[in-house]
């Protein structure tokens, strides 16, 4: 019984591991987006019959790969230790939930990230999610730090340009709102002109602004998220590499158990001699 339990998982393992059926989960995912966005269109009743079947087929097929994986893993506990595992089976299992009734909305919305199976299936794109959700706490102080900038620089505005236009800089609320409208290069111009006709020296305030948060603030987010992704990058390289390695050191273990047991033969043999 046992052997033929451990038969059948070497056989899921291995039609998980397959590139073949790797990337047929990639085409079906491909064509779950299709349809979910084909959805979105007025179609002849026929074709909606027909995505209904489709989209049926495809949660199916969803629920018999992730039972594929499941049993394919030698221990459930470790199967769910994944945080894209348990994604892909919160997926899977929302999308079963019929679309009819009052539920059609939900049963729609969880269909839709179905796409986002497409991460989990390619390493390259876990590699960037991984490393963008680590990167998060570093963008959180650079955040952090902005946000004072915005405010010390919202209070000045409100302080020097609110008689100016008081839509614009009537508190410190709505001027940090202008300043990120400044900081995204959105007519920016037409707001600095508007100040400089009384004040002809606030484009100062304008270029140091714009200076500090679209080159300074937005550069150190990017290098945030290069160095976590260049981690990732070799974290993910000694992984693919550690197979090789692993299989290399039993083998040396062996090697030297082996070589200390001749050596303690060859004692008891001089001990016998003499």
């Amino acid at each position: 019984m046992l052997a033929n339990v451990s038969g059948l998982q070497s056989k899921l393992k291995l039609i998980d591991n397959s590139k073949v059926f790797q990337g047929f989960v990639i085409f079906v995912i491909i064509v779950s987006a299709l349809s979910i966005g084909a959805h979105t269109y007025h179609l002849p009743s026929w074709m909606e019959q027909g995505l209904l079947l489709l989209d049926l087929g495809i949660s199916v097929f969803f629920a018999v790969e992730i039972a594929i994986r499941f049993l394919a893993c030698e221990n459930p506990k470790r199967f769910f230790s994944s945080g894209w595992n348990v994604f892909d089976t919160i997926i899977v299992i929302g999308s079963l939930v019929p679309a009819g009734g009052s539920a059609i909305l939900l049963a729609r919305l969880l269909r839709i990230f179905r796409v986002l199976r497409l991460v989990s299936m390619i390493p390259e794109l876990r590699m960037l999610v991984n490393a963008l959700f680590k990167a998060i706490p570093r963008m959180g102080y650079i955040a952090l730090l902005m946000f004072v900038i915005f405010y010390i620089y919202g209070a000045i505005g409100s302080m020097l340009f609110a008689d100016i236009n008081d839509f614009l800089w009537g508190d410190v609320s709505v001027a940090m709102l202008t300043l990120f409208r400044v900081s995204t290069f959105e007519s920016w111009t037409s707001v600095m002109y508007e100040t400089m006709a009384v004040y002809p020296l606030s484009w100062i305030y304008y270029l140091s602004f714009i200076f500090l948060t679209a080159f300074v603030f937005l550069n150190m987010m990017v290098g945030a998220v290069l160095d976590v992704m260049t981690q990732e990058t070799a974290a993910m390289r000694a992984e693919d590499d550690a197979p090789l390695g692993d299989h290399d050191k039993p083998a040396s273990v062996a090697d030297v158990a082996e070589l200390k047991a001749q050596i303690a033969d060859l004692k008891k043999l001089l001990q016998t001699t003499r």
